[in-house]
C-alpha cells in the first residue's frame, strides 16, 4: 500500500505538470491513454480476453462518466492549488463513500460513524475557509466534485466486484477514460510538446504499477489494517510541493487535514469493531 500512495503521488505531480500547459479533458485523456496499454497486456497475460467481455456495461459505462468526471476535475485542480491541499480535501472521499453505501448498498451506519461524517465535513469546510481567504474557489469545488465521483465509483466497484474481474475494472475504466475525455478533449486538442513526452510516459507507469500496487495490497491485507496508509498521500503531497514547487500548506489546512483524517481513522476503526462483532 505505501508503494502504491507513492506511485499515484507522482502521478499525480506529473499530472500537475501537464495541467499547466493541457486542459483538464486532455489532461484526463493522457492519463488513460498512458496506462492502458500497460493495464491491457497485465490483464490479457493473467486473465484472457474472455473476462474483458462479458462484463456488466452500463456499470462500467457509469464508471467510465465517473472516472472522466473525476480526472478532469481533479487536473484542473491542480493547475491552481498545491497538492497537498488537494490531497487534503480528496480526503473526504472515504468519508462519502460510509455515507452513500446507505442509500445505494442498503448498508447500516450507525449514529457514532454519522458524527464522524460530519465532524470530517467540518474539516473540509476548515480547510475551504469559505468566510475567509481560504480555497473556496473553482479548484476548491472540483476537488470536492473529484471526490464525490470517486465515492460513486468506488460504490459502483463493490457491485462489479461480485461478477467482473478486476481486470476488466482496470481496462474499462482506462479505456472510457481516455476516449470519453478524448472526444470531449478534441475540439480544443493542444498539440503535445515533445518536452513532455518523458511525463506522459511516466504518468502511464506511475499509474499502472499503482493500480496494481494497491489492487494486491488489498488483496493480501486486511481493508481495515492497510486503507489508514492510504493517508501517507498528505506527505508525499507536501514533500513534492516543497521540491518541485516551493509552496506548503499553511496551519489552518494541517488542522483541517488532521480533522478530516481524525474522522476517517475513526471510521475504519468503527468497521473494524463492528467486523468483529459479527464474526
Amino acid at each position: 500500500m505505501l508503494l502504491a500512495v507513492a506511485l499515484f503521488s507522482l502521478m499525480d505531480a506529473g499530472l500537475k505538470g501537464l495541467a499547466a500547459h493541457y486542459p483538464p479533458f486532455q489532461v484526463a485523456t493522457l492519463r488513460g491513454a498512458a496506462s492502458l496499454p500497460l493495464v491491457l497486456a497485465w490483464a490479457l497475460a493473467t486473465a484472457g480476453p474472455r473476462p474483458l467481455l462479458h462484463v456488466h456495461w452500463s456499470l462500467h459505462l457509469l464508471r467510465g462518466v465517473l472516472g472522466v468526471a473525476m480526472m478532469a476535475a481533479f487536473a484542473y485542480a491542480l493547475r491552481y492549488m498545491p497538492l497537498s491541499t488537494a490531497y487534503s480535501i480528496f480526503f473526504v472521499a472515504p468519508l462519502l463513500i460510509t455515507a452513500l453505501s446507505v442509500p445505494f448498498l442498503g448498508e447500516h451506519v450507525g449514529p457514532r460513524r454519522w458524527v464522524a461524517i460530519g465532524i470530517g465535513l467540518v474539516g473540509v469546510l476548515v480547510v475551504l475557509r469559505p468566510t475567509g481567504q481560504g480555497v473556496l474557489s473553482l479548484a476548491g469545488i472540483a476537488v470536492l466534485v473529484a471526490a464525490l465521483a470517486y465515492a460513486v465509483s468506488a460504490i459502483t466497484v463493490r457491485v462489479l466486484a461480485r461478477t467482473d474481474s478486476t481486470q476488466s475494472m482496470m481496462v474499462w475504466l482506462l479505456a472510457m477514460m481516455a476516449l470519453g475525455a478524448g472526444a470531449i478533449a478534441w475540439p480544443d486538442w493542444v498539440p503535445l510538446r515533445a518536452a513532455d513526452a518523458w511525463l506522459i510516459a511516466g504518468i502511464g507507469v506511475a499509474g499502472a504499477l499503482g493500480q496494481y500496487a494497491i489492487t494486491e495490497a488489498f488483496r493480501l491485507g486486511e481493508a481495515s489494517l492497510i486503507a489508514p496508509l492510504e493517508y501517507t498521500a498528505l506527505l508525499w503531497g507536501v514533500i513534492l510541493d516543497a521540491t518541485l514547487w516551493g509552496v506548503l500548506p499553511d496551519r489552518v489546512t494541517w488542522l483541517g487535514a488532521g480533522i478530516i483524517i481524525g474522522s476517517g481513522l475513526y471510521l475504519l476503526h468503527r468497521e473494524r469493531v463492528r467486523g468483529a462483532a459479527s464474526a
